[in-house]
């Protein structure tokens, strides 16, 4: 099958999007969202380790790669609420997918990691 676009080509402005999808916290957020909308100061409690600011920013990114919806209650304080869009729920598989896959092969990869290491300390 041929696409308008090609992901192997260097300047493609789908290494663009690659890049976003290759990173932790937007994977982290878009698995997050699967089960419907969250609250910004949620997310951060949920997500461990993220800060404000990355949390933010990386919100952002998805927001404008469509990825995301940002919705703004006019409550005192104010309360922000985050949800995937349909062509987020489409890549939420995907990202439920690569995040589990890490959960459900963690011991394999420590064992394959100290078994290089134990190997070049050999070599």
């Amino acid at each position: 099958m041929r696409y308008a676009y090609n992901v192997y080509e260097d300047r493609c402005p789908t290494r663009l999007v690659l890049d976003r999808l290759a990173d932790k916290w937007a994977l982290l957020i878009l698995d997050r969202l699967e089960d419907g909308p969250v609250r910004f100061n949620h997310l951060r409690r949920d997500i461990k380790g993220i800060s404000q600011k990355v949390l933010s920013q990386t919100l952002k990114k998805l927001e404008r790669d469509g990825l995301v919806t940002r919705t703004v209650y006019p409550t005192v304080p104010v309360t922000v609420e985050y949800a995937l869009t349909p062509l987020g729920r489409a890549l939420g598989e995907t990202a439920a997918a690569l995040t589990h896959w890490a959960e459900h092969n963690m011991d394999a990869i420590l064992a394959a990691q100290a078994a290089y290491d134990a190997a070049l300390v050999e070599r």
